[in-house]
């Protein structure tokens, strides 16, 4: 399996050296529900974040895409300090380089 197209484009835009890494965060973020539309539209402004769902309670599910652990924390920080914004909370985390995430991966064995 390869990975998303919005991965792969993502990737192309990197440098061609060996050592890039490409380092995806998600997020739930938890704001105000009068807020929550405020704070998706402000992520969305961050480099390669995305916000997939808003709750009417004011939760966000939102993935960061960065060339740096520094990056992610930068993005991070900077949605803790928006207006509204209760807490920002990592879900998951995932680093590698650019080479393995573009490996092809075999199909997983079906049940027996």
């Amino acid at each position: 399996m390869a990975i998303p197209a919005s991965l792969a484009a993502r990737a192309a835009r990197q440098p061609a050296a060996g050592d890039d890494e490409l380092h995806i965060t998600s997020l739930v973020v938890h704001s105000t529900p009068r807020r929550a539309e405020r704070v998706a539209a402000f992520v969305t402004t961050l480099p390669a974040a995305e916000v997939h769902a808003i709750s009417p309670t004011g939760k966000l599910i939102v993935t960061l895409e960065a060339a740096t652990g520094g990056e992610i924390l930068d993005q991070i920080a900077a949605i803790q300090r928006t207006e509204g914004v209760l807490s920002a909370t990592v879900v998951y985390q995932c680093a590698d380089s650019l080479s393995a995430m573009n490996e092809e991966m075999p199909d997983a064995p079906g049940p027996t």
